[in-house]
């Protein structure tokens, strides 16, 4: 399974990773300047790569995306109404 990892699961994601990077830095958002669902649905997958894919500081438009999801008023709304949550653990 390390060979796989290595061999073909990291360049992968570091592909995607990469191409979403460079998406964001046409705009905040994904489809442009306004937060659109697209934006809610890529919220979970990004979530999930900075637990369990290294999505880290190395890609600043992407954590930027994250940090600008957790900062919107319905995501603080929806962790007082249904708990904090351990992504993935």
């Amino acid at each position: 399974m390390a060979r796989v990892n290595k061999s073909f699961i990291e360049p992968q994601i570091a592909l995607h990773l990469g191409y979403l990077e460079a998406e964001l830095e046409k705009s905040l958002w994904f489809v442009g300047s306004e937060f659109t669902a697209a934006d809610i649905q890529m919220s979970f997958p990004l979530e999930a790569a900075a637990v369990r894919a290294g999505l880290d500081s190395s890609r600043p438009k992407l954590m930027g995306f994250l940090d600008r999801i957790h900062a919107r008023p319905a995501y603080g709304r929806a962790l007082e109404r249904g708990g904090a949550y351990d992504l993935l653990n």
